[in-house]
């Protein structure tokens, strides 16, 4: 609204003249001597503030000195008062109202155009923006008169006319500017913060899954080799279907205009699949198991200094909020993949993560980047093993290339430290590459390659792909030494977009990978843990509509092939239906 008021304010004077103009009411000196009237076509700056002292005015005048204060910072700055004709581009000597509008121009200088020099004389006008720009003359010319500067006869007299005939028009608009700035005020007086915005996301979740339960194969060779009974473990998935919700309200803090400290408040009922089908393979991409109380979420600091940004942060700083995973229209959690696994590269975008810094480089035109990071799960717990630099951490560096506006790639290897119970997976893979040495400390060299390529105004491809070498780093859960035992893990994954697909902002994605398989793991003569002995797979499929700028419709489905590693576990199907609302 502020914008298409700040735009008229720029047009009234031009629309009033045009407007005159039409009613044969030009503003114009006579052709013989346009610049130079005669003694008896001028009035007395008396007589002619005696003609307009009844005329309605606005307390607060539309005119070029105050409506400044409804200045859009976002149109760019406004054109100058244009003194001369030869300063709008679009009006030539052969325009049949070109005198009317020099008269405007040069004897009253009640005329503003657009920022890019134009006049856009061919405009439709309101009434509403007529009485404004019939409003700004007169005040210009009171102006004039005030200043003892005579004026002809013939314009006060039709100005009065028009007066006369607008005189409602300028009354309510009286009101309505009187209206807005008792708006303004009120804003101004109560708003939450001068560098703070707040900004929210809620998701409305409808989920189910169907098929069996998985087991990875250390199970099943207890099952089948000790007898135990794994019926339980392997049942049907209850027919159960969810509907749940999860709430994000981010507060962003800027102090100079280009940095921004977020602070998120989150809550959230949206249930992990993992437990109900028996992997992790099938868990949401949103998926908040806060139970429904408020937690704090992100708390964190970006700042740019030229072409450097740096990032501080305190509680869930991530990976993925400093290297460039790609993947624009899957990525985002609340917007983006339906699966956990379709959102990023789990290897060398999941690891240890919260507390630490990182910082970004770019050069040669912005066509490359470098980033780096350091990253730890419990870097404010001063207990024995952990810390920021004697617990789970992650360290790594980015390369990105992005050498067109559809082209970009990027090389990324993170080492992450885990401690014991910690999953080298991060929940995309088999419980057996997640654990390959039983519980016990493990580094994890990961090494990956991302590309997106926007094909055409429709298709968008997304690949990925990442290999990492675990090594053991202790003993295991039974106490028996593995240092020196390494495990092998391999992932990749691609997705094919279609942008505006039916509407404008729809967009339908088919998508499938490989999760982090074990395909070695060295082991101890009877050890239960071997490699995986299939390859997992996901398939995902769906559609985001686009229902109002601040609703997302997302229907879809993604079914895991294989589950934890094992052909002899069923397919597990997932179906969702996801409503995202943003303000």
């Amino acid at each position: 609204m502020w914008k298409l008021f700040s735009q008229c304010l720029k047009m009234t004077s031009g629309v009033a003249a045009l407007s005159v103009i039409a009613a044969q009411s030009a503003i114009a000196a006579p052709d013989d001597s346009p610049m130079n009237p005669t003694q008896a076509d001028v009035v007395s700056p008396q007589e002619a503030l005696g003609i307009l002292q009844n005329r309605p005015t606005l307390k607060t005048p539309l005119n070029r000195d105050t409506s400044k204060q409804f200045q859009d910072s976002g149109s760019g700055d406004g054109m100058a008062q244009v003194t001369s004709i030869s300063e709008l581009r679009d009006v030539s000597p052969t325009d049949w109202a070109y005198e009317a509008l020099r008269s405007l121009v040069e004897r009253y200088g009640c005329i503003v155009g657009y920022p890019d020099r134009t006049f856009r004389g061919n405009r439709a006008t309101s009434r509403w923006e007529f009485a404004a720009g019939l409003n700004a003359c007169l005040n210009t010319i009171e102006r004039l008169l005030q200043e003892n500067v005579a004026v002809l006869r013939e314009d006060i007299e039709k100005l009065k006319r028009l007066a006369q005939e607008f005189e409602q028009e300028l009354m309510a608009l009286d009101a309505r500017v009187d209206n807005l700035e008792a708006r303004v005020s009120f804003l101004e007086d109560h708003q939450f913060s001068t560098t703070t915005k707040l900004n929210g996301e809620v998701l409305f979740t409808f989920s189910t899954a169907a098929g069996e339960r998985a087991i990875d194969s250390r199970q099943r060779d207890r099952f089948f080799n000790f007898g135990e009974d794994g019926r339980e473990a392997m049942r049907r998935i209850d027919d159960n279907a969810t509907l749940a919700f999860r709430t994000r309200l981010n507060f962003d803090t800027s102090f100079y205009g280009k940095d921004r400290l977020r602070v998120r408040f989150q809550s959230g009922s949206i249930p992990r699949w993992d437990d109900a089908t028996g992997t992790d393979m099938a868990r949401l991409g949103h998926d908040a198991s806060t139970e429904a109380d408020v937690r704090f979420d992100d708390v964190y600091y970006r700042f740019p200094i030229g072409k450097f940004r740096g990032w501080i942060g305190t509680n869930a700083l991530d990976i993925d909020n400093i290297f460039d995973v790609g993947n624009p229209f899957m990525a985002s959690s609340g917007s983006g993949a339906l699966s956990r696994f379709m959102r990023r590269n789990p290897l060398v975008f999941r690891g240890p993560e919260g507390i630490g810094a990182g910082a970004e480089y770019k050069f040669w035109d912005d066509i490359f980047a470098v980033r780096g990071l350091y990253l730890a799960d419990n870097g404010n717990s001063p207990d024995l093993g952990e810390g920021l630099f004697n617990g789970s951490y992650s360290a790594g560096g980015q390369l990105g290339v992005y050498p067109t506006d559809s082209l970009s790639f990027s090389f990324t290897y993170l080492l992450s430290y885990y401690e014991k119970d910690d999953g080298l997976s991060a929940s995309n893979g088999s419980r057996v590459a997640d654990n390959p040495f039983l519980e016990a400390p493990a580094l994890r060299d990961s090494y990956g390659i991302t590309g997106d390529w926007r094909i055409n105004d429709t298709f968008h491809l997304y690949a990925t792909g990442g290999y990492a070498l675990a090594r053991a780093q202790g003993d295991d859960e039974d106490g028996l030494d593995r240092r020196g035992f390494g495990a092998d893990l391999w992932t990749w994954s691609a997705i094919l977009s279609m942008v505006d697909l039916f509407k404008e902002g729809a967009v339908l994605s088919v998508g499938g990978g490989q999760y982090v398989t074990a395909e070695r793991i060295d082991a101890l003569p009877g050890d239960f843990r071997v490699p995986d002995q299939d390859t997992p797979y996901i398939i995902e499929a769906q559609y985001k509509y686009p229902l109002t700028d601040g609703i997302l419709l997302t229907p879809g489905f993604y079914t895991v092939i294989n589950p934890e590693g094992d052909e002899d576990n069923n397919t597990i199907w997932v179906g969702v239906l996801r409503a995202t609302y943003k303000f």
